[in-house]
């Protein structure tokens, strides 16, 4: 049991280096390609950001704080519509009218288009399997020869 336990152990140590390992090789080095698009005059906006915070860019404004409490009791002496109250009388009055739905049939809906003469696609499906399959690896082989 120990040694089944060791080779599965190395087992998964070399499985997981063997899947690190290209990606180890392949990673990107971001600071090479932000230093060679600096080099070919590319716009520089770590320098701009600092430009910009050195002049103070940002403005600082007070904002005064909205009361929507006093704000809705002064559209309420305006003769606004109170919305509370309306809901509360529409609730006592059992406003919400419950309408049964009819479920709809689709097998029946397809019978009846089928009966209209419109494509039978589960037809044209099995034709389709029944006629010589495309290939795709084939088209694919094809294409890539072509370039």
């Amino acid at each position: 049991m120990k040694r089944f336990a060791i080779a599965l152990t190395a087992l998964t140590i070399s499985a997981s280096a063997i899947a690190t390992a290209p990606t180890a090789n392949a990673a990107t080095n971001f600071d090479q390609l932000h230093r060679d698009n600096l080099d070919k005059d590319a716009v520089n906006f770590d320098q701009l950001r600092r430009e910009n915070l050195d002049k103070d860019a940002v403005i600082e404004r007070p904002v005064k704080a909205v009361d929507f409490d006093q704000l809705r009791r002064d559209n309420l002496d305006k003769d606004a519509v109170n919305f509370d109250q309306l809901r509360r009388e529409n609730l006592d009055k059992d406003a919400v009218i419950e309408r049964p739905v009819k479920a709809v049939d689709f097998d029946q809906l397809r019978r009846e288009n089928l009966d209209k003469d419109a494509i039978n696609f589960d037809q044209l499906r099995r034709e389709n399997l029944d006629k010589e399959a495309v290939s795709f690896d084939e088209l694919r082989r094809n294409n890539l020869e072509q370039n």
